[in-house]
């Protein structure tokens, strides 16, 4: 009887052990699992963080590049104004006409005045380009035509 009851302890024992040990296997299983991925989501970051310095720096440096190029042309921009303040000034310093023509133009305004008004003549005869005998094209007669095959 002693040995039955070491029979059934040992097949219980060993029941036991086998479910123990596959639980503990699982959670071990589980654990290295979890761990890989905690070792990939690692890297995956740090891979991430490496791309973000990567791209701040691009940024940095075209955005430097840009300030670089804006305050050339503003450079630009004040040369160009500074030219053509200068530009106005010695316009205004040099007349378009000369003084003999604008102290005439001065004396006698009433020359200078284009809106005259012209006399009208009355037109009797045609202009010299055109015909004295008239070919009757733009009348609403019918006309023959000469190079008909017919």
């Amino acid at each position: 009887m002693e040995f039955l009851y070491l029979f059934i302890g040992a097949v219980i024992g060993t029941m036991a052990g086998f479910f123990f040990s596959n639980k503990m296997s699982a959670s071990e299983q589980d654990y290295k699992r979890l761990e890989q991925e905690a070792s990939e989501n690692k890297t995956s970051l740090e891979n991430y963080q490496q791309e973000v310095a990567t791209h701040l720096a691009s940024s940095a440096q075209l955005l430097s590049q840009m300030n670089e190029t804006c305050a050339t042309a503003m450079a630009q921009m004040e040369k160009s104004t500074l030219l053509l303040h200068k530009a106005t000034n010695e316009t205004k310093a040099m007349p378009f006409f000369s003084e003999e023509v604008e102290a005439q133009m001065r004396t006698s305004p009433s020359k200078l005045k284009a809106d005259q008004p012209r006399k009208k003549e009355n037109i009797t005869e045609a202009p010299r380009d055109y015909s004295a005998d008239p070919s009757g094209l733009f009348n609403d007669e019918k006309q023959v035509v000469t190079n008909s095959p017919s």
